[in-house]
Order: structure tokens, then C-alpha cells, then sequence
């Protein structure tokens, strides 16, 4: 593991022990999330999908993410898009307050259509 990385996992297990950051469900989302940005290492994207899972924020979204953008690509929204997160925030306006219900769709896509087909299981006989 690289060290900066261990350096921001070991900061936010620092914080999380000290109390200094809260995440459960009932927490305040934005609160906690702005807390999360200010920990060495932890970006948007981080931060994001922290609110995504861990405060079960149904609004979060991750406009760089690169599983959103070839999900967004394969429904046809402009490629251009991938260098302007600001033109992706604005494509998923209208999916507020659920954006990050939108994200897991986005990524179940991408799973569905990139992942090969099943193949027939060995030594079963079928009609």
C-alpha cells in the first residue's frame, strides 16, 4: 500500500476513534462529509462514496467516477462531458435527491454490458 494511502486510512481511523468524524446513518451528511474533505488524502470522490455508503446519503454522486462516465456514455450522453464534471453534476440535476441510487444503476449497467456472457457449466446435459 502506498504510504500516503496508509497515511489517510490511519487519519481517518484516527478520527473516527477521537469522535472527530461520525459515520452512521443519522448523521449529519453534509456536516460529516465537509469533515471528511479536510482529512489529509480525502478528496471528493472519497468523500463521496464514504456519504454513499457509510451515511447512507441517497444524494451522493461521483461526477468523476470513471464507472459513471462509461455508463453515461453507453446511455449516449456527450463524451465531452468526461473533461467538464461540472457539465455531469448538471446532467444528474434532474436525479435529485437520488443521484447515488442513479450512480449504482450506472454501475450495474456497465457491469451487465462489459461482463461476458455465462458460460454452460461443465458435465451438465442440457436439452
Amino acid at each position: 500500500m502506498p504510504r500516503a494511502r496508509a497515511r489517510s486510512l490511519t487519519g481517518l481511523a484516527a478520527a473516527l476513534a477521537s469522535g472527530a468524524i461520525s459515520l452512521h446513518p443519522g448523521a449529519d451528511r453534509e456536516a460529516e462529509t465537509a469533515r471528511l474533505r479536510t482529512l489529509p488524502g480525502i478528496g471528493p470522490w472519497t468523500a463521496s462514496y464514504i456519504a454513499m455508503r457509510a451515511l447512507a446519503d441517497p444524494d451522493a454522486f461521483l461526477p468523476a467516477d470513471v464507472g459513471v462516465l462509461r455508463g453515461l456514455r453507453l446511455l449516449g450522453a456527450d463524451v465531452s462531458l468526461s473533461r467538464d464534471p461540472a457539465g455531469v453534476v448538471a446532467l444528474a440535476g434532474n436525479w435529485r435527491p437520488w443521484r447515488s441510487y442513479a450512480v449504482h444503476h450506472l454501475w450495474a449497467l456497465l457491469e451487465q454490458l462489459t461482463s461476458p456472457a455465462p458460460r454452460p457449466s461443465q458435465g451438465v446435459a442440457t436439452k
